[in-house]
């Protein structure tokens, strides 16, 4: 379980292993072969039999996802690659894209000859230019090499690819959103029933997986299901990019089996920075509830992280020291949500307004300590007034650092009632990094 497992990264190391002669020649395109070889209802089982779930942080079975397909509507299919990577912390799709992108449109081949689709868009963040085009040019390599086109490979089956620039709003990493932007209009979730495998893009039977997702279905149709399930653990089958940033020595992405613990991952990246401790942490992104040094060997999967009240979500473990503050920290996520929610519906657009506002007091110390005895309780209370109530998961992920913060760092909270402001701020407080911060 210590061991790494370069898969998808496997090009990264290679001299311009982005482009398409250093990729074939370490074995690329020949899964097609292989794909065209099976009928796609096989393709699909494959893929369920591999155990392979959403690498975008849902965890849903890809194979289950592609057998939702009505083949019998004769409306076209589509698949619809969700890179739109935006949660802050996260940094795993985008450097996939930078140093293997064929590995993804080999994945985009085989998945919708598998749904039976002729045409595949991949949807990148409009920000990450550099992205695009090399994305692109990946895809132009593909078409004049006969990957991508007309009869592929002499086996009867079209494919056409479009990259597809968005606008750039962390609500478009919301798949129903993404269609939204992907048609032309403004990227807003849509009511569901109906689900895109119903009715997705264009009204049409869609599937949308996340880059890593879709990566990985060459090597699972080249080397077997059997071979993929035997890494990671007995529900969370496979291998997965964890990105590490923050206090670690050496920050970067790490691809292990599914079920590694983040101990083992700092022995990986030379520990917490020098004459530190580890503090707090997420498992998944911002969005995901956050823990702490007692967490350390919690196996990182689906079902580990959840069985402590957390969740995998995109691997992007953003690791910090005593040197931080939690309110600080949490405030800036908040922030965040506040800015990108899309304001389709109260509870997301008034609550995230309102959680910035009452956590900046606390921070800035805007408000007496008799004042804000209740002002975190106020604070939990406007968590449960959004949680399951927001049209779309944003208002959600609003909340988990929110209340997973005042469930650890009670103290440090209260502490900022005490000190009229933030205690590791020198100018408000003698309390500073390595000291315990208590109420």
């Amino acid at each position: 379980m210590t061991q790494l497992t370069p898969v998808l990264t496997d090009m990264w190391d290679v001299e311009q292993g982005w482009k398409l002669k250093p990729y074939e020649a370490k074995g690329g395109y020949a899964a097609l072969d292989v794909a065209f070889g099976m009928a796609p209802d096989d393709v699909i089982g494959a893929v369920k039999d591999s155990g392979l779930r959403g690498r975008g942080g849902a965890g849903f079975p890809t194979g289950m996802k592609w057998s939702f397909i009505p083949q019998d509507n004769p409306k076209p299919k589509y698949l619809v690659v969700n890179a739109d990577e935006s949660e802050p912390g996260t940094c795993k799709d985008i450097p996939l894209m930078m140093g293997n992108p064929h590995v993804l449109v080999e994945g985009v081949i085989i998945s919708s000859y598998a749904i039976r689709a002729n045409k595949a868009f991949i949807y990148i963040r409009g920000e990450v230019l550099h992205v695009i085009r090399r994305v692109q040019a990946a895809v132009d390599e593909a078409y004049a090499a006969g990957h991508l086109g007309k009869d592929i490979h002499g086996s009867g089956y079209d494919l056409d690819v479009v990259v597809h620039a968005g606008a750039g709003a962390y609500i478009c990493g919301e798949e129903t959103a993404l269609l939204e932007g992907l048609e032309g209009r403004r990227g807003q979730p849509r009511l569901r029933p109906p689900f895109p495998a119903v009715a997705g893009l264009y009204a049409s039977p869609t599937v949308i997986n996340n880059v890593e997702s879709v990566a990985s279905v060459p090597a699972i149709v080249k080397n077997g299901a059997a071979w993929f399930a035997s890494m990671g653990t007995e529900k969370s089958k496979g291998h997965g990019i964890f990105s590490l940033s923050g206090h670690v020595t050496r920050p970067g992405q790490y691809e292990a089996p599914l079920g590694i613990t983040l101990r083992e991952l700092l022995d990986l990246a030379g520990g917490i920075r020098e004459g530190h401790r580890l503090k707090f942490w997420t498992p998944g992104g911002s969005s995901t509830p956050l823990l702490t040094a007692e967490h350390l060997d919690i196996p990182l999967d689906f079902e580990g992280v959840g069985s402590v009240g957390s969740m995998l979500g995109t691997r992007a473990l953003q690791i910090f020291d005593e040197t931080v503050c939690v309110v600080r920290a949490v405030l800036r996520w908040t922030e965040f949500y506040k800015h990108e929610s899309c304001g389709k519906c109260t509870p997301c657009r008034e609550g995230t307004w309102w959680l910035v506002q009452a956590l900046d007091r606390l921070e800035n110390g805007s408000i007496d300590e008799q004042g804000g005895a209740e002002l975190v309780d106020q604070l939990l209370d406007q968590c449960d007034n959004i949680l399951g109530r927001s049209f779309c998961a944003l208002g959600d992920g609003a909340t988990s650092p929110i209340s997973s913060s005042v469930m650890y760092f009670r103290d440090e909270y209260l502490a900022h009632l005490r000190h009229g402001g933030c205690p590791f701020d020198p100018a408000r407080s003698t309390v500073w990094a390595g000291q315990e911060v208590t109420a």
